[in-house]
């Protein structure tokens, strides 16, 4: 073991010794504190990664449910008990949780078929006839994958890159001697694309799913079905996706403005093949999904209920078989640690420990809440917002940033007194979009870097444009169209 690693884990178990030590916060019970501690080592595990995040989250559900058995048995009556090591692990009984893994599958079969190149290849023939055109290739190929492929990673990275990465070769843009002719332009456009798409969709970024769970924690008035948050994004997640393009080309122009999009067409598609059937049973399953997901909750079907048996299907029919979907680590890791984090919040949430926190942070920031309430609360939800793209920098993954940060956001928005069903809307979509500001905000990023074509003076500047453009965007427009999706009673 390296030391890097040693001192890593010795700084987790640090939080987690100093915690059980000391006295617990005056209005917290003992056990909720010590818990906490196991909690906050968790979320700096995620940050720091001395190992992979479903290691991480499982370690930490043990002891936590050490310490909870050892203070069932020796500290706490019997008759006020609530929590059992079931409840420890409850996260993995969350929709939310089989929600995002099911649609794994729904992402490993796109790539396994090969029907995302082959949709690509086929909006290239109807549209891609100039470098901007193909921005706008790039926008409705997202567009008609994001809600089946919650790895947005595998997205971006296994399916959209490779095919953009090739056409800018074939345009004759080099990475060394060329970048600007083609490929800068449309690979930049393939990430901050991409990191728009994810909000529009709860299925389209998998710590969506989590930052929905931890917020509901928060207040357990507030949650969003599927289409709802289809509703709340889509104004102003249209609007910014569709300026997208536009404004990385004007930003960053390519020397080269038409494309022989026939010829590339063609070539891809030759590749390619007659469409299989394993893509026609895919296209049907898809297709099916998404009614289920928009019409569903009108016939009282939850979403991962759609989700799951979508997935069965393409099992079924041998789209993809389950050697495929043990092999989508992205899914089973999402699975086990995301459960494991719902299931710890949730925890915390029983023992009364956000309650707490809120009530804390209110007299605390007492002084600021007039401020913070302006213009009916606007006022402390855009700075909270505004601070919650700001703090992104510091993070390298949408999960860990979620994971530590979005309660943190809710709370305070609840001390403050600003109106919680706004703030947490926009909380939501801000993770995503968050992370076009560095060459490091999500996954995805570092496999468009590899590619060679764009300089991190180049990403940062453009990438500012976009995540702090589309957080004016969301500051005006997104909350006039959220008050008034609320007024109508969508939330009910």
């Amino acid at each position: 073991m390296d030391k890097s690693k040693i001192y890593k884990l010795g700084l987790l178990a640090l939080v987690i010794v100093i915690t059980c030590m000391t006295p617990n916060p005056e209005g917290l019970n003992p056990l909720a504190w010590k818990l906490f501690g196991v909690y906050l080592a968790a979320i700096l595990g995620l940050i720091m990664k001395p190992y992979k995040e479903p290691v991480i989250l499982l370690s930490a559900l043990a002891i936590s449910a050490l310490i909870i058995g050892v203070y069932n048995k020796f500290y706490i009556p019997k008759e006020e008990q609530v929590i059992e090591m079931k409840k420890v692990l409850g996260g993995y009984a969350s929709t939310t949780t089989w929600l995002v893994f099911s649609a794994f599958s729904l992402s490993v079969s796109f790539v396994v078929t090969g029907l995302g190149k082959r949709i690509a290849y086929l909006l290239i023939k109807l549209i891609g006839n100039s470098t901007l055109k193909l921005g706008y290739v790039n926008v409705f190929l997202e567009l008609l994958l994001s809600p089946a492929m919650p790895s947005n990673t595998a997205r971006a990275g296994g399916v959209v890159t490779p095919i953009f990465n090739s056409i800018a070769l074939a345009l004759g843009s080099d990475p060394e001697k060329s970048p600007k002719k083609a490929g800068r332009y449309l690979l930049l456009n393939v990430y901050m694309v991409t990191k728009t798409t994810s909000y529009l969709f709860l299925t389209g970024m998998a710590p969506n799913a989590l930052a929905l769970s931890l917020l509901h924690q928060v207040n357990p008035a507030f949650n969003l079905t599927w289409i709802q948050w289809l509703l709340f994004s889509s104004v102003p997640g249209i609007i910014c996706l569709f300026l997208t393009p536009i404004v990385i080309y004007l930003l960053c122009p390519p020397e080269l403005k038409k494309v022989d999009n026939k010829k590339i067409s063609e070539e891809g598609l030759r590749e390619l093949g007659p469409m299989s059937v394993k893509e026609k049973i895919l296209t049907i399953v898809f297709i099916l999904a998404l009614l289920g997901w928009v019409f569903g909750s009108m016939l009282g079907i939850d979403s991962s209920a759609v989700a799951i048996a979508a997935m069965s299907i393409l099992l079924i029919t041998n789209v993809i078989n389950w050697d495929e979907v043990l092999k989508s680590k992205g899914g089973w890791s999402t699975l086990i640690w995301y459960g494991g984090i719902i299931g710890m919040s949730g925890v915390l949430s029983q023992v009364n420990f956000f309650k707490w926190l809120g009530e804390a942070l209110a007299t605390q920031l007492s002084g600021i809440t007039p401020t913070m309430q302006l213009g009916g609360g606007m006022v402390g939800i855009v700075i909270i917002l505004t601070i919650s793209i700001v703090i992104r920098y510091l993070f390298a993954s949408g999960g860990a940033y979620v994971a530590a940060m979005v309660t943190v956001f809710g709370l305070l928005g609840v001390a403050m007194k600003v109106p919680y069903e706004l703030l947490a809307i926009g909380l939501l979509f801000s993770n995503s979009y968050g992370g076009t500001t560095s060459h490091y905000g999500g996954a995805a990023a570092p496999i468009v870097m590899a590619c060679g074509y764009n300089d991190t003076k180049s990403w940062w500047k453009i990438g500012g444009v976009i995540g702090y453009g589309t957080l004016i965007v969301h500051c005006t427009i997104g909350i006039l169209w959220w008050r008034f999706l609320i007024e109508l009673g969508v939330l009910n």
